[in-house]
């Protein structure tokens, strides 16, 4: 057997989900049978300080990874100039996904950036654009798209195991009162950081609802026509102005998995309210935070949304049996790693983007998010909006 291919990563931040993904793409790869691939770190950089990076390899990297050597750095700008780096994770604010996907584009390196991608539309088109003209992968970090619940929960659509799907509902609400929870600087409210609930939160909702009505679809009728806001509103935190509570409503013009007639979605996401406040209590009180309503029957999902481990499908036809299945995460892993090897696998494969998330998919997504906020009447400033490159943003 070949030995495995070394895939370089450069993770831009040190903050939370950065080490997050740092810890689970270093876990041994055949414990999930991935054998043709094996993920290294080979840098680490900091916007703030050297320091910082310095503390997330002996924390993070070294206890793990004895070769090949990870460097620090205390800057975005020398990380993408290293010349030992394959690929760029970037686990900044969504705020400077854009200036951060840009700055590594500039100098040749693919990037995994995650979610939300950017602020607006038309960031996410003009680092689409840069990738295509410089023939470099880029990929949106969307994780739960790459877990096996929801590659399992997308061929029973597209299997026809819940007949012609027409409706689909998906929460995402976290029970945390803003003023209690969230200083006025917290990224979850902070307008500088495209704080509020649809960037942040709100993206899981709508991965539920596209990952299961539109991405189930056949390229042909995807092709027809396209996804559009019927209503949105929001409510507006009373300090920062950001969304504290997001309610979308969209119609799908072909149902799936056949086309057959048109479907709706209801994606939803809160602060001040729990989507499920059972979670935690067990099964028998837990309730789902996504249903998929088919002809047939209908798939639920129990959240958390962006990362569920349980999914039951209830037959219209009671002499049906009912599936009631959980899912586990190998080694202790959190989850990201499937995106991390999906990744991986396409760049080495000389792919410029993945096919469980593309470059047209994701910006529809955004396409969807720009309407709700103008329907809505929520803007950001004017330098995490802009298309200008570069631009020096408030920190991170």
């Amino acid at each position: 057997m070949a030995a495995p291919k070394q895939v370089r990563w450069g993770m831009m931040a040190t903050g939370g989900i950065v080490r997050t993904f740092a810890k689970d793409i270093l876990l041994d790869p055949s414990t999930r049978n991935v054998v043709d691939i094996k993920h290294v770190i080979t840098a680490v950089a900091s916007s703030s300080s050297l320091s910082s990076a310095q503390k997330f390899i002996s924390e993070v990297v070294a206890p793990v990874q004895s070769t090949p050597s990870c460097t620090p750095y205390g800057s975005y700008e020398d990380l993408v100039k290293d010349p030992n780096v394959d690929i760029i994770y970037i686990g900044t604010p969504h705020s400077h996904h854009f200036q951060n996907a840009m700055l590594a584009l500039q100098h040749n390196k693919p990037v995994l950036c995650e979610k939300a991608l950017t602020v607006n539309v038309a960031q996410a088109k003009k680092l689409y654009q840069t990738a295509k003209e410089k023939g470099l992968f880029f990929m949106e970090a969307v994780w739960t798209r790459y877990f096996p619940i929801s590659k399992t929960i997308r061929k029973h659509i597209m299997d026809n195991d819940i007949g012609e799907v027409v409706r689909v509902s998906s929460d995402m609400s976290i029970g945390a009162v803003p003023e209690d929870s969230f200083a006025v600087d917290h990224r979850m409210v902070n307008l500088d950081l495209a704080g509020g609930c649809l960037l942040d939160l709100g993206v899981y909702s709508l991965t539920w609802a596209f990952q299961t009505l539109y991405h189930t679809l056949s390229p042909s009728l995807r092709e027809q026509d396209r996804p559009k806001v019927v209503g949105a509103t929001m409510t507006f935190e009373p300090r920062t102005h950001a969304d504290e509570s997001t309610i979308i409503l969209l119609e799908f013009p072909k149902s799936t998995p056949s086309g057959k007639t048109k479907a709706h979605a209801v994606a939803t996401t809160a602060m001040r309210v729990s989507d499920d406040p059972a979670r935690g209590r067990g099964p028998e009180v837990e309730v789902p935070t996504v249903r998929v309503q088919g002809e047939k029957g209908e798939i639920q999902v129990w959240g958390p949304i962006y990362r569920p481990t349980r999914y039951r499908l209830v037959p219209k036809d009671k002499g049906q049996e009912v599936i009631d299945k959980t899912f586990t995460f190998e080694a202790g892993a959190h989850g990201m790693m499937y995106e991390a090897d999906a990744a991986a696998k396409a760049w080495l494969e000389g792919k410029l983007e993945s096919e469980s998330m593309t470059w047209q998919e994701s910006i529809l997504i955004m396409e969807v998010m720009d309407e709700v906020r103008r329907k809505a009447g929520l803007k950001y400033p004017d330098d995490i909006e802009t298309t200008e490159y570069p631009v020096k943003l408030k920190g991170r």
